[in-house]
């Protein structure tokens, strides 16, 4: 500068950095020469105030070409636009950290949270240092930090820097980054949009442009080349501002020269030596400086003039923003503009978050649980497509906002639980590290899950349940008996062998006195089967005269008639009611049994949930401590499971009960085949479903409000009923497989009855069986069955009738065409008071009964249809008369009037005798 003066300028143009404006700034002012300085960045770098002083207005000779900076109050505006709260700023070497100074101090007075970090030259080195220093939860918070942040330095630099972190995975598409540069041309914006993903904003100082093409070249009297009036002409992008304001300073102090010509006040060029202490200023640098001061100039930075304090008030900051999403080389849009006067002009606010998310794709992650997430369609060669409550919800909020989605499995198929290194598994581990952009599924909010990912509000309530298999109804055979206990079968069979004993005894006692031609008689076993059968309603044939008889058969048949109605209603209700019932009703319950193991999906949410409660010292409820005893035995690996499909099997096909979230464990209550399974849970809902979002994402709020109109508006009721119909074909809460509707009864419940049937016909035929082989060995010693003959007792009685109605007839011989009678085998027995049955005639099963009055002998004879001429008797001295009686209508035998005693001849034979007194009181009934 110094070598200049001495050959003599008018003014000085320098475009240096601050360090040395300073210096030139001092010797300037002590020459008098006019200083104008364009302040430039090292390489691109974004400008800090260089905080020239200016001490006397009078006395400041320099200039400053350059607008001032204003990247503090562009940067505050835009983050309150954007209303960031939390978020980082990256900086390369060559940017003074002190030019955001003042935007540091206002944005700490609004309680916001930043951070600062230098960029190093090597850029790879620094983010592989990154990973190798820091822990998985400390590289999760920073992940969380890149989220939003701030990029002050040159182009190049930020290139670089975007393309590392985007391709080691540090960024998502969700992020949203602001670069903030005035040396950043059309290709270098176009340049940093394709590196980057999720939302990018730039900030860069933009020129006008005369709308008329024609005009472009032409400022005033002066032509500009075209390489440089033309924005779209390559050499015009690669110019730095810096250059640019050069071009306008050389014409702003060309004008100035040609009116101090015009006005005839030149001054002759200051040929100055600044060395020299008595140096004198140039005379003429007052004029000159307020020439320049005064004009202006229309160049390629647009007006070029100065404001009193000696800067350049016309700045304008162009923004330019990109939508979230993942696709590399979208397109950008101007989003606004700003400058010093009118401030910001123009909305930041991404419309396309707010209703609209059409372009956007979605990486979704899931974990199939029915009815949450299931596969509907699996063609080899195609996608897999889905279904299930949480796919409809994701619908939904796809077809209202418009984006769309892409569903993958987590890997391991697990919901996610913290590793011992600070990482995640599973749908959780998948958007920690950014693989992922949603999860969706049963995934249950938990604080720490939303330590590490968002959450939408939930969509769904959420309570532990118990899955456990209804008690089957076993096979009773004899369910006939169940209405009365054993013990009072016992005692009613007791209590018929004891009244029939007594019946029995009274009628020993004092006998009855029975009508002629009775064909019972009072024995044991006829009391028994009399009893038996009044029991039963089915009567009985043993008439019982006596008063004592009769009091102890009405009781019985009271006795009995009260047994019988109790049991028919009872068992009405026994084989309509199964009356089974399980214990476990509750968690309460559960966790006090012993007899059913249970278990959860090992490290789920239900897993820590218990742990922690049963952990827990203060923890009112001693159920937790009890049912975390039985989970954790063999730590967990002895009653819990891997998979909830391995829990619900388990259950099905053994002696197990599965905790788990309760509206699974109801879908799958509902959709069993067999109906085999019962749900038991807690009624309070203490959580909820939630959509899972990588930490700080943009589409949390959109996607809760979306929610809560759904909830509003029913649509998610109607979702609701369709994977939990209110009237399901299973029972839900009932622990027996009952049935829904009143039905006809099955053969289980009557296969006793025909159990006793049939138990009867073979036990009868087995004794019909016997007593055939018996008849043969005893009639083994007589005639023949095939010689015997059936009596006719009808026509024997009218025989002996008309033989006794012959009044003096003479002895008649029996032709063998009438009647033929065997010789009676007659045995004299003891003289008993009661009727008795004497003998059976054998083979033809014909009994005959004498009714004999007292202290006379009863005689038993067995007749046998033998061809015979007559009734042939032993040797009888003489012919017997007796009275005999006609039959009644009724088929028994009366006593009729006998006009005259009839005489029966009887032919002697020479082996037995019968002396047989002629009692007018004795009959024979046949």
């Amino acid at each position: 500068a110094c070598d200049l003066m001495n050959q003599g300028i008018l003014a000085l143009v320098s475009s240096i950095g601050c360090t040395s404006a300073g210096s030139l700034q001092s010797l300037a002012d002590a020459m008098h020469i006019p200083h104008l300085f364009i302040q430039r960045s090292t390489a691109g770098t974004p400008r800090s105030g260089c905080g020239l002083t200016r001490s006397n207005r009078n006395d400041d000779y320099t200039l400053s070409v350059r607008p001032p900076v204003y990247l503090n109050d562009v940067i505050l505006r835009v983050v309150t636009e954007y209303a960031w709260q939390k978020f980082i700023i990256f900086y390369d070497n060559d940017y003074d950290i002190r030019g955001i100074q003042e935007f540091l101090d206002k944005v700490s007075q609004q309680g916001m949270d930043v951070a600062l970090q230098k960029v190093e030259n090597n850029i790879n080195k620094m983010i592989t240092g990154l990973f190798a220093t820091m822990r998985i939860e400390e590289l999760n918070r920073y992940r969380d930090t890149l989220r939003r942040a701030i990029l002050i330095m040159n182009p190049s630099t930020a290139k670089s820097f975007l393309t590392e972190v985007v391709e080691t995975n540090l960024v998502a598409f969700d992020c949203h980054w602001i670069i903030i540069n005035e040396e950043i041309n059309d290709v270098d914006v176009q340049e940093l949009v394709r590196r980057s993903i999720g939302r990018l904003t730039i900030i860069r100082q933009t020129f006008p442009v005369p709308q008329n093409i024609s005009q472009r070249c032409f400022r005033g009297n002066h032509r500009i080349s075209s390489s440089l009036c033309d924005p779209k002409d390559p050499f015009s992008q690669s110019m730095e501002i810096s250059n640019l304001y050069i071009y306008d300073t050389v014409l702003l102090l060309a004008n100035a020269f040609h009116k101090k010509l015009e006005d005839r006040k030149w001054h002759s060029m200051a040929s100055l030596t600044c060395i020299r202490k008595n140096s004198k200023p140039w005379q003429g640098g007052r004029s000159m400086l307020e020439t320049i001061k005064k004009g202006g100039v229309n160049g390629l930075t647009g007006e070029l003039e100065f404001a009193e304090n000696g800067g350049n008030p016309n700045v304008h900051f162009e923004i330019l923003g990109t939508n979230y999403g993942e696709d590399l080389g979208r397109g950008i849009r101007k989003l606004g503009c700003w400058n010093p006067v009118t401030g910001l002009n123009g909305s930041l606010t991404d419309r396309k978050l707010e209703n609209n998310m059409r372009g956007v794709v979605l990486r979704v992650v899931t974990v199939l649980e029915e009815p949450f997430v299931m596969v509907s369609e699996n063609v080899l060669g195609k996608p897999k497509k889905y279904q299930g409550f949480s796919i409809d919800v994701l619908e939904a909020l796809a077809t209202y906002l418009g984006f769309k989605y892409e569903i993958y499995v987590a890997p391991d198929h697990k919901y996610g639980s913290p590793q011992d290194d600070g990482s995640w598994n599973g749908l959780i581990g998948e958007l920690v590290f950014k693989r992922a952009d949603i999860g969706i599924s049963a995934l249950t909010i938990t604080p720490d899950r939303e330590n590490v990912v968002d959450f939408t509000t939930r969509y769904m309530d959420y309570s532990v349940g118990v899955l456990l298999r209804k008690a089957e109804k076993t096979v009773d055979m004899f369910a006939c008996l169940a209405p009365f206990d054993l013990s009072l079968w016992a005692c009613i069979a007791g209590t018929v062998l004891l009244v029939g004993l007594l019946v029995y005894l009274l009628n020993w006692l004092n006998p009855p006195r029975l009508q002629m031609g009775s064909m019972t008689s009072t024995t044991l076993y006829n009391s028994m089967w009399f009893v038996y059968g009044s029991f039963v309603q089915q009567g009985g044939e043993v008439p019982y005269t006596t008063l004592a008889t009769r009091l102890m058969m009405g009781a019985w048949w009271l006795f009995a008639l009260i047994v019988i109605s109790s049991y028919t209603a009872n068992l009405a209700a026994f084989l309509t009611i199964t009356r089974i019932e399980n214990s476990i009703q509750s968690l309460q319950d559960l966790s006090r049994q012993t007899d059913i193991p249970y278990g959860t999906v090992l490290d789920s949410a239900v897993y820590e949930h218990v742990r922690v409660k049963g952990m827990n010292p203060f923890e009112r409820d001693g159920m937790y401590s009890q049912m975390w005893r039985m989970i954790n035995r063999s730590n967990g690996s002895e009653n819990n499971v891997l998979e909830s499909t391995a829990g619900i099997q388990k259950v099905k096909y053994g002696n197990y009960a599965f905790v788990w979230d309760a509206a699974v464990l109801e879908y799958v209550a509902i959709n069993d085949a067999e109906c085999s399974f019962y749900t038991v849970g807690n009624t309070v809902a203490d959580r909820g479903y939630g959509i899972a979002l990588q930490h700080g994402s943009p589409y949390r709020d959109v996607f809760s409000q979306r929610i809560l109109e759904l909830q509003q508006n029913g649509d998610m009721d109607v979702l609701k009923h369709k994977w939990w119909p209110k009237n399901g074909q299973c029972d839900l809460y009932s622990s027996v497989d009952t049935k829904q509707k009143g039905g006809a009864l099955d053969i289980k419940s009557f296969a006793g009855v025909f159990c006793i049937l049939a138990a009867g016909i073979v036990l009868s035929c087995f004794i019909a069986m016997l007593e055939t082989w018996w008849n043969k060995r005893k009639g083994s010693r007589v005639p023949s069955k095939e010689d015997d003959k059936e009596i006719d007792l009808e026509h024997l009685h009218r025989r002996v009738n008309s033989l006794c109605t012959d009044d003096d007839s003479p002895h008649k011989q029996f032709s063998t065409s009438s009647i033929d009678l065997t010789p009676l085998d007659i045995d004299t027995l003891p003289t008993r008071q009661a009727l008795e049955q004497i003998s059976d005639f054998r083979n033809t099963h014909i009994t005959t009964t004498t009714f004999i009055p007292e202290q006379i002998q009863t005689l038993s004879r067995t007749l046998s249809a033998k061809a015979a001429s007559g009734f042939s008797f032993g040797s009888v001295p003489e012919h017997r008369t007796g009275p005999f009686r006609h039959r009644a209508p009724n088929g028994g035998f009366f006593r009729s009037p006998i006009k005259t005693m009839s005489s029966i001849p009887y032919q002697p034979t020479p082996t037995l005798g019968l002396n047989i007194g002629s009692d007018p009181d004795r009959g024979t009934s046949i």
